[in-house]
């Protein structure tokens, strides 16, 4: 049964004060996630793969291989940064999967 509109809002509110404080990609990451799609009550092995491997452009990068941080395909990538890190490098890394979409 679908979630209604005020169960998605409380649970967004719920997220949003237990999430207010984190600062760690590595450590907090992937529970970040798995959370944030429990306030639509998706279940992640539904819809996403953590640390999916990917072939980066060539030209793009020294290598030619990663990992985006979360995959929904079709739908959604995520390239994750800690606190105070750059997000332009974030897109950065996400664009270079994506022929016709670089960013030097």
């Amino acid at each position: 049964m679908p979630l209604s509109w005020n169960e998605i809002k409380s649970r967004a509110h719920a997220f949003s004060r237990t999430w207010a404080d984190t600062a760690n990609e590595d450590s907090q990451g992937k529970p970040f996630w798995l959370d944030f799609f429990e306030i639509f009550g998706i279940t992640n092995k539904r819809v996403a793969t953590f640390e999916h491997a990917v072939k980066k452009l060539p030209g793009q990068h020294a290598r030619t291989d990663g990992f985006v941080d979360l995959f929904w395909p079709g739908m959604l990538l995520v390239e994750q940064k800690s606190r105070g890190k750059n997000l332009d490098a974030a897109l950065t890394q996400a664009l270079s999967y994506f022929p016709g979409h670089c960013r030097a």
